[in-house]
């Protein structure tokens, strides 16, 4: 995938969906048992102030809310009408950052292309 602007194919939305997937999958398989104790507790109020279960929760849902990203990125990229891409551009690449200040040994690093991807797109 090439991070240039001359390629009319979509490949942001699709990049975000992907890593959501990627995400998604590593929740499960690291906090399998978390969530399992979450239904078991009957889902509501079931985090309390448990910090395990609320970083099992919080780390899921992120997951869910990149893929949302994805889909209305590749949306608007298929439309070819994307005059905001600059600016999502921007706050996806600060939030990375910030990510992999804090957290280096993390997959922020992914979010990277697509937010370069973002920055170099012509409107």
């Amino acid at each position: 995938m090439s991070l240039t602007t001359s390629s009319k194919r979509p490949w942001i939305g699709k990049w975000f969906c992907w890593v959501a997937a990627l995400h998604t999958m590593f929740a499960c398989l690291v906090f399998g048992k978390i969530f399992i104790q979450v239904v078991q507790r009957g889902v509501f109020n079931s985090v309390g102030n448990d910090p395990l279960i609320a970083a099992a929760i919080w780390f899921l849902l992120f997951g869910a809310v990149l893929a949302l990203l994805g889909m209305a990125i590749h949306t608007l990229e298929q439309a070819g009408n994307f005059p905001s891409a600059r600016s999502i551009g921007l706050g996806t690449l600060m939030l990375t950052i910030l990510g992999v200040v804090l957290m280096p040994v993390s997959g922020f690093w992914l979010a990277f292309p697509p937010a370069i991807g973002l920055l170099r797109r012509k409107s």
